[in-house]
């Protein structure tokens, strides 16, 4: 059985503590959480996951983050791996730069901070859909 995966994605470590607390509570070992605080951390996880097998299912990105905002990287991670599903985690994105993910890179859903924990697994759950 292939491994399978959930990146998160974010310049602040508060940030991605309690994202996997909150993903390890739900889903408990289901997946392997990965954790990267920037852009060209997130392509080093990708591609070291993708070189050992383990299948990214979702990817959570903040967007305002130093060197690559948030909808660059996705953007760039939809024309390298289209199936992995994209949600942007940010309370400072403008409309313009979830709309442009939207149409570039195929955004699932735009949560915003701060978030709630209902509002993070109903969208994870909902974005695995049939890929669980």
């Amino acid at each position: 059985m292939t491994k399978k995966a959930i990146l998160c994605v974010d310049d602040e470590k508060i940030i991605l503590h309690s994202l996997k607390a909150q993903m390890k509570k739900h889903f408990g070992d289901r997946y392997q959480y990965e954790f990267a605080q920037s852009g060209d951390e997130a392509w080093e996880v990708i591609e070291e996951l993708h070189r050992d097998g383990i299948k990214i299912l979702i990817i959570v990105s903040d967007w305002l983050m130093p060197n690559m905002k948030g909808d660059e990287l996705l953007i760039q991670v939809h024309h390298k791996y289209p199936d992995i599903i994209k949600v942007m985690l940010t309370g400072q994105a403008d409309r313009e730069a979830v709309e442009r993910t939207e149409q570039l890179a195929n955004l699932y859903r735009c949560l915003h901070k701060p978030w709630t924990e209902t509002e993070l697994i109903e969208t994870l759950l909902s974005g695995l859909g049939d890929k669980e």
